[in-house]
């Protein structure tokens, strides 16, 4: 199991959301965050004085998936979030030790892999 992690640009949010699915990835947390990176800093006047504004507006998923799914979830994020431009974000990838369903008390593997359930249709 992995849980990965993956920093975007916001205006791309969407069409990430929109890979995940198709690729049937379907539990993640998003959040939004600020930061940098490779950026170039942007200066802008606050108050009468001049700053360095270093951080961006970015948004964070946080997607908890088997090991099966690793892959098509960075593929699908690769593909969708990808501009070509500095700031597209980056994907980091981390070993997940356990994994519990707290409504159901499923852990690890079933925990994190999408079972069809007769009500999906």
């Amino acid at each position: 199991m992995k849980m990965i992690v993956a920093i975007i640009r916001p205006q791309v949010l969407n069409d990430v959301l929109e890979a995940l699915f198709k690729a049937e990835v379907r539990g993640l947390t998003i959040s939004r965050v600020q930061g940098h990176g490779g950026g170039t800093e942007r200066v802008e006047t606050y108050r009468g004085t001049t700053v360095k504004m270093g951080l961006y507006d970015k948004v964070k998923l946080e997607i908890g998936v088997s090991d099966s799914f690793v892959e098509p979830t960075i593929q699908a994020i690769l593909s969708s979030a990808r501009t070509g431009e500095v700031g597209d974000g980056k994907i980091f990838v981390m070993p997940v030790e356990r994994v519990v369903r707290i409504r159901t008390g499923e852990e690890n593997e079933a925990a994190v892999t999408p079972v069809k359930r007769a009500d999906d249709g």
